[in-house]
């Protein structure tokens, strides 16, 4: 069958190239072209599927990684579904270190992917033996015939988003973007991206978004590590209890911190308004936006594009279900709650 029927040998081929979608309603206030970078539209769901393709591919040219072999990988969930995605299609077993933070859907998404799963408490610091970092290490040291990925401290994690996310936008924008808002997290998407738009316009303003509880905005800003930022907090993938290598830290001008709640309600806000049914990140990222529009960062001739990392489906048990924002005090200073469900009797 010819390639201009868009028929693809496996899901693989369909990695990368997502649209960039103009915001309309949220940002029709506000100066400036404001545009998503909706990764969702990849196979697995998410920005992930590239780094996990490129670095899996770069291990079996390096012949490091061999029919039969074991991949391992410490992830807050969107990674390990990628990686088990294409364990699948090439044939590995997948074995993954889950934070306890990561939702339910997103460990149930895990197991149906048929990868064996390790949940580890989130509330450790890096170096306990439970935490996920250290139950992956320790798996690949006894496992023969296994590598891991380790994305956290992965060059080839950049090099995904150099090769594949920054030229895309570059050409989606024509070259018009003045500024990147990404969340960083392993800060592989940011940097990588960031590294190819700076090359082609250095004035391209790059502002990576923190969670309160993470230590990357205070290390941007003093390049001091410091733990007494570290305290629990709820979004996933975003913000982190160490420095991940994977972040180059020069590429970024600034970083914005959210809070737990603002982003939960904005990536509900996201779905109702832009019809784009994303996940806690992505509100991470558009309420990043929104405190950058208040602050006067934007001009009338900008062209923003922000990175939306994952879907939405991930998230039902937490951001889009009442009964957990309840739970998290969410709706006490929002009384927005609409009953859109009548059951007839």
């Amino acid at each position: 069958m010819g390639q201009d029927k868009k028929v693809f040998n496996n899901v693989l081929e369909l990695i990368g190239q997502t649209p960039l979608i103009k915001l309309n309603r949220m940002t029709s206030d506000f100066d400036g072209e404001f545009y998503a970078k909706v990764e969702a539209f990849n196979p697995g769901h998410s920005s992930k599927d590239r780094i996990a393709l490129h670095i899996i591919n770069e291990a079996e040219r390096q012949g490091i990684l061999n029919p039969g072999d074991t991949i391992i990988e410490t992830t807050s969930g969107n990674t390990g579904f990628s990686v088990a995605l294409v364990s699948i299609i090439k044939g590995y077993d997948c074995i993954l270190a889950v934070s306890s933070k990561s939702s339910g859907d997103k460990i149930d998404m895990l197991k149906s992917m048929g990868a064996k799963v390790y949940v580890c408490p989130a509330h450790v610091s890096a170096d306990d033996p439970r935490s996920y970092y250290q139950v992956a290490k320790r798996l690949h040291e006894e496992i023969n015939g296994s590598i891991y990925i380790n994305q956290y401290f992965n060059q080839l994690n950049i090099d995904a988003h150099y090769n594949s996310t920054g030229p895309e936008i570059w050409d989606q924008t024509d070259g018009e973007i003045t500024h990147l808002i990404a969340c960083s997290g392993t800060g592989g998407t940011i940097s990588g991206t960031a590294k190819y738009l700076k090359e082609q316009n250095p004035d391209i303003k790059v502002i990576g978004v923190d969670a309160y509880g993470s230590v990357l905005k205070k290390y941007h800003e003093t390049r001091e590590f410091d733990d007494k930022e570290i305290y629990p907090y709820r979004i996933e993938g975003l913000g982190k209890n160490l420095i991940p290598t994977a972040t180059d830290f020069d590429l970024i001008d600034k970083f914005v911190k959210v809070t737990d709640e603002e982003s939960a309600h904005t990536a509900r806000e996201i779905s109702k308004s832009e019809g784009l049914f994303v996940g806690y990140t992505s509100g991470a990222a558009m309420q990043a936006i929104k405190q950058l529009n208040e602050e006067g960062e934007f001009k009338k001739n900008d062209k923003v594009v922000v990175i939306f990392p994952d879907h939405g489906s991930r998230y039902m048990s937490k951001v889009y279900s009442d009964k957990w924002m309840e739970e998290q005090g969410f709706f006490d200073s929002k009384t927005s709650i609409l009953e859109t469900i009548e059951y007839i009797k």
